[in-house]
């Protein structure tokens, strides 16, 4: 059941930004008691966080609908973005809202965002204009603490690294047997893998030396080299995404690898004996949280992992719920399709055993501009004249970028939509030239203006996303498992990128041959690491770029969340914050108490 949507109409988001339309729409919001109800959870399976927030039963949901088929499943993922991004959130909240308005019950699962996103530049991921998911700003700031629990979880394996660390330094083995019953584990202080995590974006913590002697001599810490990296790019996040239950993951828990030791054998989590413990901050966090759109559909909300430094997807669970409860169920992939949908489509799959029915490709008439030769756009900085200006030239020169997403959809054996997010400076020549490209490319199209009319505005894009459910779909992996690392790399980055092959730093080929002697390792999933402003590793190369080679500079285990990492470029899993973020302009009303300036 829809909400009554006619007072909306009054804030129109070409004279109001996203914050103002939020607020304005809370006041008309469902309780969460109503909202469940409608999606059809029972009381008992809705775990309430206050009147507009909640979490589900993931257990007592899947245990109460298991003989029952599920719905379509619809993955959202996107071209190339730009610097600005091209609107994958807005996008499946106005398809979610669109469904709605055609009578059928969908329901939407996106990424919680991060803190360092939402105080930069990017925002919070809530969506925008009349697309949005609501409550804005608890949803931006802390949510229902999964993030927090991550880092938590997170840390204290560190804490236990860092602790044995001085406790090996100062006592005998003597000593240490007698103070605890501990055995030395003789860790490689060069050889730590993990460093600390924080959610925000802050590039003076990528390198850092910790235990300083202070005041207590030795027992100040063990002096190394450590580094932090961004909350979400932590392998517990990942973790959070795959795992199918508790069970799941806490089996995961005890396989993350923090170090080596001096002979070179791994250690884990469960080496130092804190993975139960780690598993323990997140025992509430398992379960997917619960919101609604502007116009009252349900969102699923459940980790929040980056997609160009890590998996990209929200969880299996929160999939697996919204498949029982809906007809429709619409999930994103971050980034690009050569990015997140890759890593949907060979990883987060192949976890679940769940295929997708269609796949919704975003572009904007504004990014096809930016590969098509426009000047690239600087976040924080005015939108070049450029953009405003009707330029077909560019825009069929920038499909190539668009065509190469599409491909890659039609590659998994999926029926690809591509829908045309639409601005108020498209014109019908530069909309019609993207149309006649891609029809020709055997894409449907679909122009939709869920940004400024919400679900009315995406009727046309609903209707494309049924009709291409109906498709047989012969869902194929990219490659097997079985494949050697070495060659399920090469063919992503032939197949997916359109590199010309792969070269390796000393460093990182040395570690996939050790990978590959080693039969466990060997075994694990592939996600890899590079730039989302370019199909290569080279940020600056928009369109399709040609004659190149993917850079593998390192390759990380992470043992836990089942992946081979490699990283390309000069990628770091520590963003940066740059000299306009958005916390300048976010404030609170102290007459109200409300939150004003997230976006």
């Amino acid at each position: 059941m829809l909400l009554d949507t006619a007072g909306m109409k009054s804030l129109d988001p070409k004279e109001h930004p996203d914050w103002e339309i939020a607020q304005d729409a809370e006041s008309r919001m469902k309780t969460i008691y109503r909202l469940g109800d409608e999606m059809g959870l029972e009381e008992r399976e809705l775990l309430p966080f206050g009147h507009y927030m909640g979490k589900i039963d993931y257990r007592a949901v899947l245990r109460r609908l298991a003989g029952k088929p599920n719905g379509k499943y619809v993955d959202v993922t996107a071209i190339t973005p730009t610097p600005l991004g091209e609107g994958k959130s807005t996008t499946t909240i106005g398809l979610v809202q669109g469904l709605g308005r055609r009578g059928k019950r969908a329901s939407a699962a996106i990424r919680q965002p991060s803190g360092g996103p939402t105080m930069g530049v990017k925002g919070s991921a809530a969506g925008g204009g009349r697309s949005q998911c609501i409550p804005l700003t608890p949803f931006s700031l802390g949510f229902t603490g999964d993030i927090n629990a991550i880092m938590n979880a997170h840390n204290l394996a560190m804490v236990a690294l860092t602790a044995r660390m001085q406790h090996e330094r100062n006592y005998s083995d003597d000593k240490l047997d007698q103070l605890s019953g501990l055995r030395r584990l003789n860790v490689d202080p060069t050889r730590v893998e993990m460093g600390w995590v924080i959610d925000y974006c802050a590039q003076a913590l990528r390198n850092i030396i910790i235990g300083i002697d202070g005041v207590n001599g030795a027992n100040d810490g063990f002096m190394m080299r450590s580094k932090f990296d961004i909350a979400v790019s932590s392998e517990l996040m990942a973790i959070l995404s795959v795992a199918k239950d508790l069970k799941d993951l806490r089996e995961r828990m005890g396989k993350v690898i923090i170090c080596y030791d001096k002979f070179g054998k791994p250690l884990t989590t469960r080496d130092f004996e804190v993975d139960g413990a780690m598993t323990a901050w997140l025992v509430d966090a398992v379960n997917p949280n619960l919101i609604q759109t502007l116009e009252g559909q349900p969102v699923i909300v459940h980790a929040g992992p980056f997609a160009n430094i890590a998996i990209g997807q929200s969880s299996i669970i929160a999939d697996q719920v919204g498949l029982k409860l809906s007809e429709y169920h619409v999930t994103e992939s971050g980034f690009g399709a050569d990015i997140g949908y890759e890593k949907f489509w060979n990883l987060k799959c192949h976890y679940s055993g769940l295929t997708p029915d269609a796949a919704v490709v975003v572009t904007t008439v504004r990014a096809l501009k930016c590969h098509g030769g426009a000047p690239v756009p600087t976040p924080g900085k005015k939108l070049p004249q450029a953009y405003a200006e009707e330029n077909v030239e560019w825009v069929e020169k920038g499909c190539a970028n668009l065509l190469h997403h599409v491909h890659i959809v039609k590659q998994s054996g999926v029926s690809p939509v591509v829908c045309i997010n639409a601005f108020v400076t498209d014109t019908r020549a530069e909309i019609a030239k993207v149309r006649e490209l891609c029809e020709a490319a055997g894409a449907r199209v679909a122009v939709s203006r869920h940004w400024e009319l919400g679900g009315e505005g995406a009727l046309e894009l609903a209707d494309a996303v049924m009709d291409a459910c109906n498709d047989e779909t012969v869902f194929t992996p990219l490659y097997d498992w079985s494949m050697p690392m070495r060659r399920r790399i090469e063919t992503v980055a032939t197949k997916v990128y359109g590199a010309e092959g792969v070269d390796y730093s000393f460093e990182a080929k040395a570690r996939l041959e050790a990978i590959e002697k080693d039969t466990e390792l060997s075994r694990l999933g592939l996600c890899m690491v590079k730039t989302h402003l370019s199909l290569s590793d080279d940020p600056a190369r928009k369109g399709v770029p040609t004659g190149w080679r993917l850079k593998v500079r390192d390759v990380l285990t992470f043992g836990g969340a089942g992946f081979i990492v490699p990283v390309a470029g000069s990628i770091s899993l520590m963003p940066g914050t740059g000299s306009n973020p958005s916390f300048r302009r976010i404030d609170v009303d102290t007459e109200t108490g409300r939150v004003k300036g997230l976006f």
